[in-house]
């Protein structure tokens, strides 16, 4: 398959004036994270390709998704993408800082593939820099354009690595948020999970309801539970 794009059952998404490509961390979140019933108007942050919003406008008829990019050529291959799609009546791409666009409304639900390795070196694609480190977008700051987007019942689903994980968690705790639902991805049966979907609202929780998710079995080819997770969307599994 070319690298410039990705074909799904109902959609393709072309990646070519993106940083960050496809990844199947993004195709699980966006499969995996739950969508209420009362969910109505949703925030895609950091768009990307369009590929989160077009999976979520796949699974439910009844959302509308704003979903705003900071890099102008990713906004607007992300407009390029959705506007190709069954769902363009439906998602709206804004190119802009999503810590300073004056939104006129407050959201249901919020989903973000945040950039992260806080700590890790700077390479020399500042486009690919921007994505990867918290330099265009921090926790703290993520964290307050929630506070200010999400209506007091709604809630967030945020991927991240781990390790980066338990520092955003942290930062929810000390503010006052909790986080309902996590899942865990396991690349494979042992050596444990590497990247974390959580469900996080404004109210605090006492415990988080975990599961959990295997992607390769132990002799090779995806599990059971990630391809009933991906079937819907993927055109060859």
């Amino acid at each position: 398959m070319s690298n410039h794009y990705f074909q799904f059952k109902q959609f393709t998404i072309h990646q070519d004036k993106c940083a960050m490509k496809v990844s199947t961390d993004a195709c699980i979140q966006g499969a995996w994270t739950p969508i209420a019933n009362d969910v109505v108007d949703v925030l895609d942050i950091g768009a990307g390709t369009g590929l989160l919003s077009l999976m979520l406008a796949q699974r439910n008829s009844n959302i509308h998704i704003d979903a705003i990019e900071l890099d102008a050529d990713a906004a607007i291959q992300a407009k390029e993408n959705t506007s190709a799609s069954p769902w363009a009546d439906r998602v709206q791409v804004m190119q802009g800082d999503v810590t300073t666009h004056q939104f006129t409304k407050q959201y249901d639900m919020v989903i973000c593939n945040p950039p992260f390795f806080n700590n890790s070196l700077l390479g020399d694609d500042e486009q690919r820099n921007s994505v990867r480190h918290t330099i265009s977008l921090s926790y703290d700051a993520l964290l307050s354009v929630l506070q200010k987007v999400l209506k007091p019942t709604g809630y967030a689903a945020i991927l991240l690595p781990a390790a980066e994980h338990d520092v955003w968690q942290n930062l929810l705790l000390k503010n006052g948020w909790g986080i309902t639902r996590l899942l865990q991805v396991h690349p494979k049966e042992t050596g444990g999970y590497n990247r974390v979907v959580s469900l996080c609202s404004k109210q605090p929780m006492a415990e988080a309801e975990i599961e959990k998710l295997q992607i390769y079995k132990q002799g090779g080819g995806y599990t059971e539970a990630f391809t009933q997770l991906l079937q819907p969307f993927y055109l060859k599994l």
